[in-house]
C-alpha cells in the first residue's frame, strides 16, 4: 500500500467527491442548523487548506484547515474541517495520518492550537479526536452552543 497526502483545491474532482460523500452521510444525521461542513466554494472562498490521502493512488480520506484569530482574545487557531474517510478504506490509519498532516502542518505555520467541532453521532470521529489528544472546549466562535456538536481543541508541541 503507498499512501500520500498532498494539498487539493476543493474543486478538484477527488477533493469535491469526497466532501460529496460527507455531506451525504452527515445530511441525514442531523437538521442544517447543526450541520457547519462548509460547501466546496465556501472551502475555496475562505482560504481552507485542504488535503487528499490517497492509498494506492486511489482518493481515500481528505481533511482540512481554516486559520482563524480568536475575537475574544486575539489566538491564532486552527480550525479543522471536512476530515472524511471513506468506508472502503476504514481500519487503515488513515483518519489518524489526515489528522498528523494537519497537526504537522499548523506547527509549521507557526498555529500551536487546533480546534473543532464534530457531531455527537460521530462516535469514531470523537474516539479518534480524544485518541489523539483533543480535549473538550466550549463552543468557539463563530459557533453558539448546540447539544448536537462537541467542540474539542488541542495545543500542539
Amino acid at each position: 500500500m503507498t499512501v500520500e497526502i498532498r494539498p487539493e483545491r476543493a474543486d478538484h474532482p477527488d477533493a469535491t467527491a469526497l466532501i460529496e460523500e460527507l455531506d451525504g452521510v452527515l445530511g441525514p444525521l442531523y437538521p442544517a442548523a447543526s450541520r457547519h461542513g462548509f460547501s466546496v466554494a465556501k472551502l475555496l472562498a475562505q482560504g481552507v487548506d485542504l488535503f487528499v490521502l490517497r492509498d494506492d493512488g486511489v482518493a481515500a480520506a481528505c481533511g482540512g484547515i481554516l486559520y482563524l484569530d480568536d475575537a475574544r482574545d486575539g489566538t491564532r487557531f486552527g480550525e479543522v474541517k471536512r476530515m472524511y474517510v471513506r468506508p472502503a478504506f476504514r481500519g487503515r490509519g488513515h483518519a489518524r495520518r489526515i489528522l498528523a498532516h494537519l497537526e504537522a502542518h499548523a506547527a509549521e505555520r507557526g498555529v500551536n492550537v487546533l480546534r473543532l467541532e464534530t457531531g455527537i453521532r460521530q462516535v469514531e470521529a470523537i474516539q479518534l479526536y480524544e485518541g489523539a489528544g483533543y480535549g473538550y472546549v466550549a463552543a468557539f466562535p463563530p459557533y453558539v452552543d448546540d447539544p448536537l456538536s462537541r467542540y474539542l481543541e488541542k495545543r500542539l508541541g
